[in-house]
């Protein structure tokens, strides 16, 4: 297993530690852990990219973590209150449309490459954010003057953005298949 691919699967052995901690009101080690598991996303990437370890392991373990992390605690911040519900769902419906579109491509096509847009890589850093911040505004109790609250516009508009870009890409793409049989 290459040094990145072992990164993206710490990060992602890293969500259910992160949901407890969240859950048992451990905040402090929640924000931590949370930003110790952003980080790595960025430096597996590097690791990747750096000493040519990129795989097809990779492609799919890294977004996998990815979702799960931001899923897990966008979904227990939600349950605690520390978010608020609608863009919990919506967050969460935008990666299950994600995560079922590439189920499906995988099975119609019998091959599917991953390939993010750029509209949903601003849609990760901003989701990203908006938990690092809630998590460090309670885990540390600053005051982040108004700024959390202009994060969730931010993660909702780009959300929406995202989710609908790929059904459109999903949708050319269905039709392509249909119109070659």
């Amino acid at each position: 297993m290459s040094l990145a691919n072992f990164i993206s699967l710490a990060r992602l052995l890293s969500v259910p530690v992160v949901v407890w901690l969240i859950l048992a009101d451990e905040l402090v080690l929640a924000f931590w852990l949370f930003a110790a598991a952003g980080a790595s996303d960025a430096v597996d990437g590097f690791v990747a990219k750096r000493f040519h370890g990129r795989t097809v392991v990779g492609s799919y373990l890294d977004p996998l973590a990815d979702k799960a992390l931001l899923m897990g605690v966008y979904i227990t911040l939600g349950h605690q209150g520390h978010l608020v519900v609608w863009l919990v769902i919506l967050v969460v419906s935008r990666d299950v449309l994600i995560i079922g579109g590439a189920v499906l491509a995988l099975m119609l096509t019998k091959s599917f490459k991953v390939a993010p847009l750029m509209v949903s890589k601003f849609n990760t850093v901003a989701q990203v954010l908006l938990a690092a911040l809630v998590l460090g505004r309670l885990a540390l109790g600053f005051d982040d003057r108004g700024l959390s609250d202009l994060l969730i516009y931010g993660v909702a508009a780009t959300t929406l953005l995202s989710g609908g870009a790929y059904l459109v890409q999903w949708t050319q793409r269905a039709a392509g298949m249909e119109d070659a049989r």
